[in-house]
């Protein structure tokens, strides 16, 4: 049975991406060596390395004001790599706060530096995102999560402000087109579009670091990163590959222009059968909703089992909610085909169907 794969992350990969992968692990360019076995500064490693750099920049359309490193960690270390860079102890950070993650880094925050949390939509359990809020000129930089993955929400618009912007852009990093030259420094963990767990994307603008009085650990100055070419330590070279095999792959498929036409066709589809079928709640404001993970409920709970086990007969993976959330949740990132995200609307007619 063919497994339709929903989960939030780790995530689906395109499937060339996974035979080039496993290839490499046997043998990797010929050199009579697995990926796993070759050193990180031969130059084997390096030009990879160099090359998933190069294809960061030309993605994002980002020139060379800009740094591309690839870091050990996930996203989480840069809640406190972020403010330990960029913010002072008598400093100030503005921080929205629009769910589980963006409430982790401001947290995280707090322990370097002031924090101002502009924006909360706590207020709705975090089924909307904050529009029209001021955002303090002497803030050092604004924080936002651009794609909420546990409720579902995702920023359609990027704030204008003076304010170097900083975004967590872990679960809809490279699903669309954006203006990327309005962030000073974006971060984003690979497991969602941009390959295998293990590996942090960092992207900053070189000319807002160096500016705190802090001493900063050597391993989390993004400085000496950028000073190394991203080899401070040994990195995790076999995700670091994976992200070149899928820089590659998303560049192939026609760049982020496709990417955002496929994943708003696939969402677009899922929402308006969501909206179609009164057995189904949606959580989110309609203008916010992502298009990265869609999330709703049963409306009658008692029919959420019974759903869940429906999918799991028909190879349905990942679609449970979060854990401290619940309710359904369907993750449709740049390798979901839009045949799997049509099958899975069938279903919810069907169940639908079954229970009227």
């Amino acid at each position: 049975m063919k497994k339709h794969n929903f989960n939030s992350g780790p995530s689906i990969l395109p499937q060339t991406v996974l035979e080039q992968a496993a290839q490499a692990i046997m043998e990797f360019n010929n050199t009579g060596l697995s990926l796993l076995e070759i050193g990180h500064r031969t130059t084997y490693f390096m030009e990879a390395l160099a090359e998933a750099r190069a294809l960061v920049r030309e993605l994002m359309d980002l020139d060379d004001s800009y740094e591309v490193l690839f870091l050990h960690g996930g996203a989480t270390t840069q809640f406190m790599q972020v403010p330990m860079n960029l913010l002072d102890t008598n400093e100030t950070a503005a921080y929205c706060d629009n769910g589980i993650w963006g409430n982790k880094a401001l947290k995280e925050a707090s322990l370097f530096g002031n924090v101002n949390v502009v924006a909360s939509s706590k207020d709705k359990n975090h089924t909307y995102i904050n529009k029209g809020f001021d955002i303090p000129a002497d803030a050092k930089y604004l924080h936002i999560t651009t794609n909420n993955t546990v409720e579902g929400t995702q920023w359609h618009h990027i704030p204008d402000t003076n304010v170097p912007i900083v975004a967590d852009m872990s679960s809809d990093i490279f699903s669309r087109p954006l203006d990327y030259k309005k962030f000073a420094l974006i971060y984003a963990g690979a497991q969602k579009n941009m390959g295998a767990a293990g590996v942090n994307l960092v992207v900053v603008k070189k000319d807002i670091l160096g500016k705190i009085t802090r001493p900063i650990p050597s391993i989390m100055d993004y400085a000496k990163h950028i000073a190394a070419d991203s080899l401070m330590n040994t990195p995790p070279v076999f995700a670091v590959y994976v992200a070149l095999l899928t820089l590659r792959w998303i560049k192939a498929e026609g760049g982020l222009e496709e990417m955002g036409k496929r994943n708003l066709e696939k969402s677009n589809l899922l929402y308006q059968t969501l909206d179609s079928l009164p057995i189904f709640t949606p959580t989110v404001a309609k203008e916010d909703r992502s298009q990265m993970n869609a999330v709703f409920v049963l409306t009658n709970p008692a029919h959420e089992a019974p759903f869940l086990e429906l999918c799991k007969e028909r190879g349905m993976v990942g679609v449970k909610g979060y854990r401290t959330v619940g309710g359904i949740r369907v993750s449709m990132y740049n390798a979901l085909a839009l045949e799997s995200v049509q099958i899975f609307c069938d279903l919810m007619h069907e169940f639908a169907a079954s229970v009227s």
